[in-house]
């Protein structure tokens, strides 16, 4: 199935209604992204940061979702579907309020968004999506380069991101969230 012709503005109701074999995402109404699967190359680093989480965060509080997940960055549970208008599909999410994982998507910001570039997403990662994350309060927002093997980190300071560190391929990445996970990312990027 493939978005109706002819429309230039969806909601969450409208997107719903297409069923689930098809994926998109959407900021203000309006599609940023409908991208062909991802390469290996930038799967196998997704995979990976997930396989951290998921180990790290095993009997906390705090969850790790991989995409395809839906994040409903400004709606809350009780948000009418016809009224949401922005949601993405971020590569890896960690969520620490329990309230907002619901059965079928992430209502509000999660803690950590952490998007895997690939040429054809790297504009809307850098640019569209790195000003909602900020706009919808997420605290922590990593930017992935598996072709230059690098982590760049922005921190949620006030209403604003500031870059809080930049990490390479032979580093131990602090994950800021979270005083004591750290990441070598020699077990992330793989020549």
């Amino acid at each position: 199935m493939s978005i109706p012709e002819g429309r230039t503005k969806y909601t969450y109701a409208d997107y719903v209604a297409l069923g689930q074999d098809i994926f998109f995402e959407m900021i203000d109404g309006n599609v940023i992204s409908m991208s062909p699967s991802p390469t290996p190359k930038h799967q196998d680093v997704v995979d990976e940061l997930t396989a951290e989480f998921k180990m790290y965060l095993r009997g906390k509080e705090c969850m790790a979702f991989s995409s395809p997940i839906d994040v409903c960055l400004f709606a809350n549970k009780e948000t009418n579907l016809e009224e949401i208008k922005d949601w993405v599909q971020p590569d890896l999410v960690v969520v620490c309020d329990k309230n907002k994982i619901g059965d079928k998507n992430i209502t509000g910001a999660p803690d950590l968004v952490i998007e895997v570039l690939s040429p054809s997403t790297a504009r809307n990662d850098r640019l569209i999506k790195f000003n909602s994350y900020e706009r919808a309060g997420v605290k922590e927002y990593w930017i992935v380069d598996p072709y230059n093997m690098s982590v760049e980190i922005y921190s949620l300071v006030g209403n604003s991101y500031t870059q809080a560190a930049v990490f390479g391929k032979d580093d131990l990445l602090s994950v800021g969230i979270f005083n004591d996970m750290q990441i070598n990312l020699k077990n992330i990027f793989k020549e």
